[in-house]
């Protein structure tokens, strides 16, 4: 693919403006038959030269007369309006939109051009999704490596294996087999022996407390989470059984503006058996075929069990 599609392919940069630390993601593509989801036919590679040649160029100067835009408040009226920020950008990404309209026309740009990314981010309810990850790593970041922590700092799977970093056990992965999405809503013409196992960096989002830890925020989600919208509504509060704190920035209105989950703490995994929830895409077994539903994926116990292992070993806990 490297003849074929550039290398300098647009990205989104975010920086934390405390620290200077700044982390990076390709734009977001959409749904369907698109790279991210293991797809590579005529469609997709046009589509990844528009947004090389037009989408990201554009961007740039958008962003710049716009003077940054803020991750966070966004998310946190996304949540307020209906989103639990992974599986369901649809308000972040309106948000988003919005703030960008000015600039978007009012930079020199033909009217042709302005319309296409205008029609490419309004047609792309996740668009913001990759925009969230992005502060969510820096998030995380910030609590690595911190002598005695037993939190998780990032959780990662990649259709074979799943993963998780812990604080105050440096940059060991702890890793399992990547398991299979069991309660999921398939695309027409496809059922659960079409999926692979699961797949992909964005349950960064979890490990920050969002998506499926801020599922009651998302009515539109409660058929994802096996029933209705009270079953979504459990989740999040499960989740609160195995995390440290709540984010405050992240009010949930179903939950009276309690904040979001956050900290995922391996000795509270390892002594529930409550595994976090991940809202997460279905990708088909076979290569090329991309999206074909979306879901709830819980994250393997085994991780959590082998990095308390290690920890106990680290600190000499046994003593």
């Amino acid at each position: 693919m490297t003849g074929i599609i550039s290398p300098s392919m647009p990205v989104i940069v975010t920086k934390d403006l405390m620290s200077g630390k700044m982390v990076y993601s390709t734009f977001n593509e959409g749904g369907g038959k698109v790279l991210w989801f293991g797809a590579f036919g005529s469609e997709t590679l046009e589509r990844l030269r528009w947004m090389r040649d037009v989408l990201g160029p554009v961007m740039k100067r958008v962003v710049e007369k716009a003077g940054g835009i803020s991750v966070w408040n966004i998310l946190a009226q996304g949540i307020q309006m209906g989103d639990e920020c992974h599986n369901r950008h649809a308000a972040s990404t309106n948000i988003f939109l919005k703030s960008i309209i000015e600039p978007l026309f009012s930079i020199d740009l033909s009217r042709d051009t302005a319309l296409q990314v205008y029609r490419f981010i309004a047609g792309n309810s996740h668009f913001f999704l990759n925009m969230t990850m992005t502060g969510c790593k820096l998030a995380m970041d910030a609590a690595r490596d911190i002598e005695d922590s037993t939190i998780v700092t990032a959780m990662s799977r990649n259709g074979t294996d799943f993963g998780i970093r812990v604080s105050g056990l440096g940059d060991n992965w702890f890793v399992s087999p990547s398991p299979l999405l069991l309660d999921a809503l398939y695309n027409p013409g496809y059922g659960p022996d079409d999926g692979a196992p699961d797949i992909g960096d964005s349950a960064i989002i979890e490990t920050m407390g969002l998506g499926g830890f801020a599922i009651a925020a998302a009515p539109a989600m409660a058929s994802f989470a096996g029933g209705g919208f009270q079953e979504a509504v459990g989740i999040t509060k499960q989740m609160g059984l195995i995390t440290i704190t709540k984010n405050s920035k992240f009010g949930v209105p179903a939950l009276d503006f309690e904040g979001t989950p956050m900290g995922i703490d391996i000795r509270k995994v390892v002594e529930t058996e409550i595994l976090p929830s991940i809202d997460s895409a279905v990708i088909h077994k076979a290569t090329g075929a991309g999206q074909i539903g979306a879901g709830i994926v819980k994250a393997p116990y085994e991780c959590f069990a082998q990095a308390l292992m290690a920890f106990g070993k680290k600190y000499d806990l046994a003593a």
